[in-house]
């Protein structure tokens, strides 16, 4: 698991560190981030489920197996996503993608 996230919020790092799961802030480029962190833990892109918002989360969802949404996702996430969650972004989201992934 990763955090990834263009901006840097502090709250954002201590949630990451209370659940010890790295995170990435500032990112301006999420694919390119992305792309460095999968080779870095060894994990191929086709086998990361992406979990997006907006359209800065585009170019990241491209080059992933698994693209999600978040069900309150712009349009164009949404047309993008593999996945639509029912869940929107601050409510459950992840944890109902966790759930989805550990039930299969």
């Amino acid at each position: 698991m990763l955090i990834l996230s263009t901006e840097v919020n502090p709250v954002v790092r201590s949630r990451a560190e209370k659940l010890r799961v790295p995170v990435l802030h500032g990112i301006d480029d999420k694919e390119s981030a992305l792309r460095g962190w999968a080779e870095e833990v060894g994990v191929a892109l086709t086998d990361i489920a992406y979990l997006g918002n907006d359209v800065n989360d585009l170019p990241a969802m491209r080059i992933v197996g698994w693209p999600v949404a978040v069900a309150d996702a712009h349009p164009l996430v949404l047309e993008e996503a593999r996945v639509v969650l029912t869940r929107r972004g601050g409510h459950g989201a992840v944890r109902e993608l966790i759930e989805r992934v550990l039930s299969s």
